[in-house]
């Protein structure tokens, strides 16, 4: 059974929306309706109507429905395989996007495979999306290279973990694929922390002046780190877009539907040549924000529990169950496919060789640098000591 949502009944884009400074929103505890929120499933997996979103999702069937749940659970299991591996000192650093799931797998299975993704550091469901092999994610955090993949193979830049510099790349790349007149797209995934960053701002500037063809896809899980939303801004993030002269959308992060529809919408906006769109995914960073962080001290568990009702994988789930669309043979299927990637990552990282101790010194210059020679030289002399030292 389908019900119209107010969603359905009222614009959402920030064009011409009333300013609502001072003021906030939906509380980050309370899980109650936001009346600027694009949705199409509810916490409880019921789906609701959107005249304006529906059509970008008319044609999913139940193969493609399944195929979302496949995605935001292997990506899960994934994603906490790593968590497991760095706590066991497997990795150095783990940036866990649990919680995340719906906004990164909706969004990423709306590109096309001519469109370019830009992440940060957190878009491990997207990279699944490209086709990134997720074992070559994690050579960065255990120390043995740069990267792991070829940007150029997937249309997938390697992540990027300066905070926020990648949409600056991202609209610098979507101006030139605008003049070599390519009907293609670009996406710079980004949090609500880096939205405050003077590089998003400069991208948001230049993508206007220049009508380039990219969406700049904010993950707002309202927590930088320690700093909560709020401390950064006294209007939804959605609305920012306006003052740059370009739509703003904020969709439920945590419905994979509403994302997949809301982000189909901006990115043929863009190939259209009508230029850049703002969507705000309104979620929620259900762990730490890296495995050096302590959430219990800056957040309570009423919030995490709140959040933890409007889960996005259960809340698909629950549409499939409801529509019979999944049996349990599908999802028993499932899990073992989840194990078994779970002990292929294990496996895969504790076999990955350690790094050429002389790469660091590779591609810094084009042409070769007489000071990078020189300090190759003696970091040579340097490795040449532990050998004179140990006898081997």
């Amino acid at each position: 059974m389908t019900v119209e949502s107010t969603a359905a009944r009222k614009p959402r884009r920030s064009a011409g929306t009333k300013s609502t400074a001072g003021k906030r929103t939906t509380a980050r505890n309370e899980p109650g309706t936001d009346p600027e929120l694009v949705q199409l499933l509810t916490p409880e997996g019921e789906r609701l109507k959107n005249a304006e979103y529906d059509k970008y999702v008319a044609g999913i069937t139940p193969d493609d429905l399944r195929g979302l749940y496949r995605d935001m659970v292997l990506t899960r299991r994934f994603d906490a395989e790593a968590t497991s591996l760095q706590r066991q000192g497997e990795l150095g650093l783990w940036a866990s996007l649990l919680g995340q799931e719906a906004a990164q797998i909706g969004s990423g299975r709306a590109t096309r495979e001519d469109d370019y993704v830009f992440p940060t550091y957190r878009e491990h469901g997207v990279a699944w999306c490209r086709g990134v092999d997720p074992t070559n994610l994690l050579g960065m955090f255990r120390g043995v290279n740069n990267g792991g993949w070829d940007p150029n193979s997937n249309n997938f830049h390697l992540y990027t973990i300066v905070i926020g510099s990648q949409t600056l790349h991202a609209t610098g790349y979507a101006m030139g694929i605008a003049k070599d007149g390519a009907d293609s797209a670009v996406i710079a995934y980004f949090g609500d922390g880096a939205s405050s960053q003077g590089d998003v701002a400069e991208s948001f500037t230049f993508s206007a002046v220049y009508n380039a063809p990219v969406v700049f896809f904010c993950q707002n899980n309202q927590w930088a780190i320690s700093e909560p939303t709020e401390k950064q801004t006294r209007v939804p993030l959605y609305q920012r877009a306006q003052g740059y002269g370009f739509p703003g959308v904020r969709v439920d992060g945590n419905d994979v539907l509403a994302c997949l529809a809301v982000t189909k919408w901006a990115l043929e906006r863009a190939r259209s040549g009508e230029g850049p769109t703002l969507v705000e995914a309104y979620t929620y960073r259900m762990g730490a924000h890296t495995t050096s962080d302590d959430p219990t001290r800056y957040r309570g568990d009423d919030e995490r529990l709140a959040w933890e009702a409007k889960d996005p994988i259960l809340r698909l789930r629950r549409y499939l169950e409801a529509s019979n669309h999944a049996d349990e043979g599908f999802f028993a299927e499932l899990e073992a496919e989840s194990e078994a990637l779970g002990k292929r990552v294990r496996e895969a990282v504790r076999a990955m060789p350690d790094p050429d101790h002389f790469a660091i010194f590779e591609n810094v210059y084009a042409d070769g640098h007489a000071l990078v020679d020189e300090e190759r030289a003696q970091f040579a002399a340097y490795q040449a000591s532990f050998a004179d030292e140990g006898g081997h």
